[in-house]
């Protein structure tokens, strides 16, 4: 069995796409099941949102804001809508997913970023596909998983730029992955 990067982990905008499906697979998963079953896939899905998010504000969107025409205004964008999104995340992340507001909840998140991430595809992602190399492309796929790999767990609203991230970010991926090892040791006692 192979363990070279597939073409999708090779290329940015494809990497970033394949997310933002498996994304929207969690949030279907999460919808249509209960009890432990919902609180593990609710658990994958903050993870993922969390560290894909943090990967994007720490290298997708400074590449975007320097090379894309209007990047700056791009930009500006995504990020008020990764705030909003991560706010609402923030406030499930605590929920009990048997609570009878949860779904509730969980569908104005899902909304947020799914038109988010429409957003990204059409207006970042597509352009910045155009805008480099395959080399380039290949390196920001690589540089985004390396980041993803350093990335907090947990949702932490107001560090949507790359600053606050370098910054804030080691500091809060500690204490989430802290977190989760002690979550996932109760869940197992």
């Amino acid at each position: 069995m192979s363990t070279a990067p597939t073409a999708v982990e090779n290329d940015i905008v494809d990497l970033l796409r394949a997310q933002h499906g498996q994304i929207r697979d969690l949030f279907d998963k999460v919808e249509h099941t209960t009890g432990k079953e919902r609180t593990e896939a609710f658990q994958a899905l903050v993870r993922l949102l969390a560290v894909h998010e943090t990967a994007e504000e720490e290298i997708v969107h400074p590449a975007a804001r320097k090379a894309l025409p209007g990047g700056d205004g791009i930009v500006e964008d995504r990020l008020r809508e990764e705030r909003e999104a991560k706010e609402v995340l923030a406030e499930l992340d605590g929920m009990d997913t048997s609570a009878p507001d949860f779904l509730e909840k969980l569908d104005r998140l899902r909304v947020e970023v799914l038109t988010h991430a429409r957003a990204e595809e059409r207006y970042e992602f597509e352009r910045l596909g155009d805008a480099f190399t395959d080399a380039q492309r290949k390196g920001f796929a690589a540089a985004v998983k390396a980041a993803e790999a350093a990335a907090p767990t947990h949702p932490h609203p107001g560090t949507e730029s790359a600053t606050k991230n370098m910054l804030a970010g080691p500091v809060a991926a500690i204490g989430d992955r802290v977190r989760d090892m002690i979550r996932d040791a109760r869940g197992k006692g």
